[in-house]
């Protein structure tokens, strides 16, 4: 999932918030770091979501894109570095979100985001990455969803 500034470009698979960021989605597997660079070569960077009405709109895009496929992995710009501990008592567990074009990403998290499918492995030395897990639609309700290592 791009975060892709004010001007999306022409695609079908865009959102934009009123007064924010523009979210493209864009299916292919891959690694994060592919991940990262194939939202650099469209004119954004991975995706961050600071609040529930970011995640809404992130969500319904993704749902729109998986179209009731199993359930899927999207990149996110959400990352914990080597030197960071897992804190299971932090919403992200430790993670943080990746800025994007010299922009500053947001460091926390509401709570209420702080939704995991499976709890990251406790570690201080390594590297991880993050997506957002999306489940099949839950019938009479949105998308099934949460973070996921």
């Amino acid at each position: 999932a791009c975060a892709l500034g004010r001007s999306p470009p022409q695609r079908t698979a865009v959102r934009c918030q009123a007064a924010g960021a523009c979210f493209s989605t864009h299916l292919a597997n891959g690694s994060y770091a592919e991940a990262r660079t194939a939202c650099g070569r469209r004119g954004g960077g991975l995706a961050w979501i600071s609040s529930e009405p970011e995640l809404r709109l992130l969500l319904g895009l993704l749902a729109e894109a998986a179209a009731g496929s199993a359930p899927s992995l999207f990149w996110v710009g959400l990352k914990r570095n080597a030197s960071t501990c897992t804190d299971a008592g932090q919403p992200f567990r430790g993670f943080s979100w990746e800025g994007s074009d010299g922009e500053t990403a947001p460091l926390e998290l509401p709570t209420a985001l702080g939704r995991w499918v499976k709890e990251p492995v406790r570690s201080c030395l390594t590297s991880r990455c993050a997506g957002l897990h999306l489940a099949v639609t839950t019938p009479g309700g949105g998308p099934s969803w949460g973070w996921k290592e």
